[in-house]
């Protein structure tokens, strides 16, 4: 008997899950063929890899000799699908993610379209969540991984930077800060503002950058929190206040003059969006191209 991937991925699977029956939810799998799987194993290497009990799996002292291993297959096996995912225009399968508001109303769109145009054989199903509901997702094998408007930190995810973006003070036409060149952020500051909603990452990203210019966002003149971008720039065309927004998703409002981008003097919001998927996971080839897709092209030309 040869050692072979699969049984790898099944015993680490199996080790950061803590149970049978946990891993095989994870791998789609029948409980008696990962145990199957891990005898097997177990059986190649001459020697117990888990110790179980009715409540829980332990790792003997083989099984934590082989996990480092375990765990570089599963890292040699996504990096192999990166690099040759620029090779198969071929590619056929169906791409399953989800994305943050932000990414999944205004980014996403614009680039679906060109990667549909160099990999027309992948068909691609994306459901637009907030960043919570995405974790939960990708934890119950809803979904294969997520793009995220800002960083966070879970045991069992891998979290990688795969685009970068920048919010811009918008104001609505006519209103006072309209048409200079630049404004100063106190000044600013002294206006009522339309925020999304506590939480969200475009405001996480906002006020992270108010307090390094010890602006506190407590401060701010806060009239109304939204729940989507969309609501906020109707509340601002609406003349209720200004915001900041990132540039995608307002283009076309800026085009038809309805809205207006005011620089700010010596400061940017920059931000990225960020990866998400299980640490245990080996993403199917269509997820690995896309990624890559994201990774490597200059995306500013479709945004």
């Amino acid at each position: 008997m040869a050692l072979n991937f699969h049984q790898l991925h099944i015993f680490y699977t199996v080790a950061e899950r803590g149970s049978f029956s946990a891993a095989a939810g994870a791998l789609h799998m029948t409980q008696p063929a990962v145990t199957m799987q891990v005898q097997s194993l177990e059986d190649y290497f001459g020697t117990k890899l888990l110790l179980r009990s009715t409540k829980r799996i332990d790792l003997t002292e083989a099984g934590k000799a082989l996990m480092p291993y375990a765990r570089r297959s599963i890292e040699l096996i996504r990096d192999t699908d990166q690099a040759m995912s620029t090779f198969t225009k071929q590619l056929k399968g169906k791409l399953q993610l989800g994305a943050s508001l932000t990414i999944g109303e205004y980014i996403l769109p614009r680039l679906l379209g060109p990667f549909g145009m160099e990999f027309p054989h992948i068909t691609i199903s994306m459901k637009v969540i907030n960043t919570a509901q995405i974790m939960e997702d990708i934890l119950n094998h809803q979904l294969n991984f997520g793009l995220i408007e800002a960083p966070v930190n879970h045991p069992d995810m891998h979290m990688e930077a795969v685009m970068s973006d920048e919010l811009k003070l918008i104001v609505p036409r006519g209103h006072p800060l309209a048409g200079r060149t630049d404004v100063m952020l106190d000044e600013v500051a002294d206006y009522p503002f339309v925020l999304r909603e506590q939480g969200s990452g475009t405001r996480l990203v906002m006020e992270e950058q108010l307090k390094r210019k010890n602006i506190d966002p407590a401060d701010l003149k806060i009239v109304m929190e939204l729940g989507s971008t969309g609501a906020v720039k109707s509340a601002v065309e609406a003349g209720l206040g200004v915001s900041f927004l990132s540039s995608s998703s307002v283009k076309h409002e800026v085009a038809l003059g309805l809205l207006h981008i005011v620089p700010i003097h010596n400061v940017r919001f920059r931000r990225q969006f960020y990866s998400i998927y299980l640490k245990s996971a080996v993403l199917p080839i269509s997820a690995v191209t896309f990624l890559t897709f994201l990774r490597e092209r200059d995306l500013q030309q479709w945004l």
